[in-house]
């Protein structure tokens, strides 16, 4: 063999394997999963669930993410027929919203209640991979060592839940922005002193906007720990949610850099990114939800 075959042959090896390299890697990192936030269609789940995740289905959504659980019901739908209501339209729900508040653990006991035990089985039953608490009760927020006996809770209930193959979280929204206990933000008292191993977190990129949180900011400040994104969009509105003077929009329409923020998420391991939007400026919410399938389809995801 020549020097110049030799050298040809060498480089197509070389190449080979590079793009070998290339395939495997591209194989290795999973897909994003895209869901969608059932309260952002709140009023149809509760006049027709059936029906609604129907047009979901239709729409070309595959995951669904609920805040609709009450007396150990799915929107009135035990969890095992719940379960086959979703995968009958080719629909999971990796993941849902239920808040562990102070009447779910028994400090003299040292345990949790049975509501919040029953709430973990029956979201394994559903089959869901994460259960994500929305909300942090206002009494929590004053004391400190109060906060941090329940952020002890929060690991807790990471180690509860993985007891049946899944993972707690937390959700924001704008107070751990706005708020401080002894002159630290909430959300990096949360962050700062929950185990990420147990506790992961949800990002609300939208709410956190209300109070002057910045998503790309936050994300940069704790790579790596959001496994779930809330994507959503806000607009400068006179009548706000809750009272705020932003709301939300369609992706794209509003004030936050959406895919970037998205973009950077998946760089930094962001596996789910649940649509959520709850305002919808005069559109039927089945629409908007409907037209934010498409830009995120349209950004590739």
């Amino acid at each position: 063999m020549n020097r110049r075959d030799f050298l040809a042959k060498g480089s197509l090896a070389v190449a080979g394997l590079s793009l070998s390299a290339r395939l495997s890697a591209m194989a290795a990192a999973p897909k994003p999963i895209l869901g969608i936030q059932l309260y952002s269609i709140r009023d149809d789940m509760k006049k027709d669930p059936s029906g609604t995740l129907k047009q979901l289905s239709a729409m070309g959504y595959k995951y669904v993410e609920h805040a609709g659980y009450k007396q150990r019901k799915f929107y009135g739908y035990e969890p095992k027929d719940f379960k086959k209501l979703l995968g009958d339209l080719g629909l999971s729900m990796p993941s849902g919203h239920s808040v562990l508040g102070k009447q779910h653990w028994d400090a003299a006991k040292k345990d949790f209640t049975d509501e919040w035990k029953y709430t973990v089985e029956d979201s394994a039953i559903v089959g869901q991979k994460y259960v994500v608490s929305p909300w942090l009760d206002e009494s929590l927020r004053k004391n400190y060592d109060e906060f941090m006996a329940f952020m002890d809770v929060f690991n807790k209930s990471g180690a509860l839940c993985q007891k049946s193959g899944m993972k707690f979280g937390y959700h924001n929204h704008d107070f751990e922005f706005s708020q401080q206990i002894n002159g630290k933000k909430i959300f990096d008292l949360i962050l700062q002193s929950t185990n990420p191993s147990l506790v992961v977190q949800q990002l609300d990129i939208g709410n956190m906007y209300h109070a002057g949180g910045i998503a790309l900011d936050i994300m940069k400040q704790y790579p790596g720990r959001f496994e779930l994104m809330h994507v959503k969009d806000e607009i400068k509105t006179q009548k706000g949610e809750m009272g705020h003077e932003y709301e939300s929009t369609v992706l794209g329409k509003g004030i936050i850099p959406v895919k970037e923020v998205i973009d950077l998420g998946k760089k930094n391991g962001t596996k789910y990114f649940i649509i959520e939007q709850e305002s919808y400026q005069g559109q039927a919410p089945i629409d908007a939800v409907k037209d934010d399938l498409a830009v995120m389809k349209k950004w590739g995801y």
